[in-house]
């Protein structure tokens, strides 16, 4: 069952991924809601599919869609530099965008392995390149999509140039989300900003991130995964969306809350325990300076 949403009439949000999953799901929610939902997909096309099933479900509602490629730091760029020229606030931003278990490495348009590529810098860069809007909101969010499988940080090997593995170059780009969510937190207080930063994770949600990406060679995870993730328990990409839309909406949520269901995989959204990999603020803070040297984008560099 879906969580009752406060309204959240004039309000524009910006969710990413947003054309099946836990993204669609999200953007349903908000858009129920009544806020303004932009749907920040790669494929136009899809995003157009999805916002008709948004239509239909909801006909008063206000949905585009917008081209983004979070593989591709030019379209970040662009992707921002669209939406700031609207000159209209941002109150929510949701990183939920994401591909999942490359059976091999592949890289982005700027040479950075595909999932940590996508999963973390592009949603890196975009989310700093869209403050200016976020700051003009009087209370703006920001939600980044985790999960509960993280590995370890290796700044050693951080784009996995050696000894490549799908599971673990997967895992690490979703701690990396993690280590994120709290340090634009961390940023926010010390400057002063109104902004939340909040990080969620769907449990085992049935969606299709692990052929999202897949596809990209044809390949699947290794038969163990795959095995594993038909036995444990699962809900619905709709029920695993709730997380972040509880992030991105209710009252009673704090400054780099962690928020999952209930019973780890499945349940209703509740606060979850951040795991002791999640806290490290010293790896947090390395890791947004390797982000600004990567991509290239930073809070100096935007004069902010």
């Amino acid at each position: 069952m879906a969580i009752q949403v406060p309204n959240q009439s004039g309000k524009l949000a910006v969710v990413t991924g947003s054309n099946s999953g836990t993204g669609l799901w999200t953007a349903d929610g908000l858009a129920a809601a009544g806020a303004t939902v932009i749907m920040a997909v790669r494929t136009v096309e899809k995003g157009e599919r999805a916002r008709r099933e948004i239509m239909d479900r909801h006909p008063e509602a206000d949905v585009r869609v917008r081209r983004l490629d979070l593989a591709d730091l030019a379209s970040v760029k662009e992707f921002a530099e669209d939406l700031l020229r609207d000159d209209k606030p941002l109150d929510i931003l949701v990183n939920n965008a994401g591909v999942m278990m490359l059976p091999t490495r592949h890289e982005t348009a700027d040479g950075l392995e595909m999932q940590i590529g996508t999963n973390f810098f592009g949603h890196f860069a975009l989310t700093l390149r869209l403050l200016p809007a976020l700051l003009k909101a009087p209370a703006p969010r920001v939600v980044t999509m985790s999960s509960s499988n993280l590995r370890d940080i290796d700044f050693n090997n951080l784009n996995w140039e050696r000894d490549y593995d799908a599971n673990g170059a997967y895992g690490q780009s979703k701690l990396a989300d993690l280590l994120f969510s709290r340090q634009l937190a961390r940023v926010a207080d010390q400057r002063g900003w109104s902004l939340l930063s909040l990080g969620a994770h769907p449990g085992n949600a049935s969606t299709s991130i692990y052929d999202n990406g897949t596809q990209l060679d044809g390949g699947k995870p290794i038969l163990a995964l795959r095995i594993g993730w038909k036995i444990t328990p699962r809900h619905s990409a709709e029920a695993g969306a709730q997380p972040e839309v509880y992030a991105a909406t209710q009252p009673d949520v704090v400054q780099a809350g962690y928020y999952g269901p209930r019973f780890g995989l499945v349940g209703r959204p509740t606060p979850a325990k951040v795991p002791d990999k999640g806290k490290d603020a010293r790896v947090a803070e390395r890791l947004w300076q390797e982000a600004e040297r990567l991509t290239g984008v930073s809070l100096e560099a935007l004069s902010l």
